[in-house]
């Protein structure tokens, strides 16, 4: 595996993984009482909680997203 197609990979893993982050806020912001009513059906939350525990998944996607595909993908375009 040369730097091209390891540069390849983290671009796609970047474009898909920001997909999914941009998706997936686009579903608590739009649809959030629909998703709410969902899981309060197995689990019963407080909406505050719930709304603290979306927040919190987001924060962490968002951290494993810029560290594990954005930093590496911007680090090897300054090498190749």
């Amino acid at each position: 595996m040369d730097l091209l197609m390891l540069r390849d990979f983290f671009m796609w893993c970047t474009i898909l993984n920001a997909g999914g982050l941009i998706f997936a806020a686009l579903i608590f912001r739009f649809l959030g009482d629909w998703v709410y009513q969902l899981h309060n059906c197995w689990y019963s939350l407080s909406r505050e909680s719930f709304n603290s525990i979306i927040y919190a998944v987001m924060v962490f996607y968002k951290t494993l997203f810029i560290v594990f595909c954005l930093f590496p993908y911007i680090a090897l375009l300054i090498l190749v």
